[in-house]
């Protein structure tokens, strides 16, 4: 679906349509962040009872950030161990649990716990993919065609419309493309469940903007074209490092917890492909206010195409169709 906001009206296409609606010169910023097989399973050293977690992140004090279950049952101190028994198997101690259900977990030091993850982990599809375990061609077909570096536990779903070809076909008409890296965590998909949306804590991203990325952009912006982004998760990158540099697009990396939504201004971004959203969520939110900038009238316009999207019977959640906003 395309949705103008000067004249604040949409209809329908088809994906193949995007090379039109984009120009030579403009910019294609695409999220390069890879899903890893973050589900992993194993036992507790003491008793030998049944575990998973759900790797989240690296954490600065050493270890790794996990979602445990089931939590409530291991304590702080409990010794765990992860993969089949057939194979040399991964140690882990709880050394810290959060309100928020986290756990932090250390592992030995010589430890690469993501080829570990990769050799015996399974992949983290959304819960409405109803299959009793994960396929293994889920491997492939749960990412981009570009994804390369491996941190999330989703997918950078807008991106999910690209072919290799689509890709080669927009590089030959002049559009430029760019990559960020945001690893995708559950908090992007959390609802709001407090009353005040502004009282909903967004949990934090790792994000990385290469140079390469920031001298494009600026390359773009300064001979008048546009940039754009592939997902709410390449908007929220460029967004967070321009409101954190009084505007400016710079290269580097860090942690974003950035909660977009009505009246936000966008500094770096004109126009945005994205998925459809659920109700309640903070990336609906980021879609209207990206719909009015700076104003608070968006979700009106985004909640007549979205009815319009349901009555023509487009698809939603992460394998569903795609609304570009320009």
């Amino acid at each position: 679906m395309r949705v103008h906001r000067a004249s604040q009206s949409f209809h329908s296409g088809r994906f193949l349509d995007l090379p039109s609606f984009l120009h030579p010169g403009d910019l294609l910023v695409l999220n390069n962040s890879r899903v890893i097989p973050a589900r992993l399973f194993g036992n507790k050293t003491a008793g030998g009872g049944a575990v998973e977690i759900l790797l989240l992140n690296p954490a600065p004090e050493g270890g790794w950030w996990v979602l445990l279950r089931p939590g409530k049952r291991v304590r702080t101190g409990s010794g765990l161990l992860f993969g089949p028994p057939t194979s040399p198997q991964l140690p882990a101690e709880v050394a810290e649990k959060r309100d928020d259900g986290q756990c932090r977990l250390v592992f030995p030091p010589e430890s690469d716990v993501l080829a570990f993850a990769q050799a015996h982990g399974v992949m983290p599809l959304p819960p409405y993919i109803r299959r009793p375990e994960p396929l293994p061609e889920d491997r492939e077909r749960y990412q981009t065609v570009y994804a390369s570096e491996p941190g999330s536990n989703a997918a950078p779903t807008a991106g999910l419309h690209f072919s290799p070809e689509m890709l080669q076909q927009l590089r030959d008409s002049g559009v430029g493309i760019a990559e960020v890296t945001l690893h995708v965590g559950i908090g992007t998909f959390s609802p709001v469940k407090t009353e005040n949306p502004l009282d909903h804590v967004m949990h934090s991203e790792r994000y990385r903007v290469p140079p390469a990325t920031v001298e494009a952009a600026i390359r773009a912006r300064r001979e008048g074209h546009r940039v754009i982004a592939v997902g709410t998760t390449s908007l929220r990158v460029l967004e967070s490092v321009a409101r954190a540099h009084d505007g400016a697009l710079v290269a580097g990396s860090g942690v974003t917890s950035l909660f977009l939504h009505p009246p936000a201004q966008f500094f770096w971004v004109d126009a945005l492909l994205t998925n459809f959203h659920l109700p309640r969520s903070t990336l609906l939110m980021l879609v209207s206010a990206f719909a009015a900038p700076g104003q608070s009238t968006g979700r009106d316009l985004i909640l007549r195409a979205y009815h319009a999207a349901i009555a023509e019977g487009f698809r939603f959640f992460s394998y569903g169709d795609a609304m570009w906003i320009e």
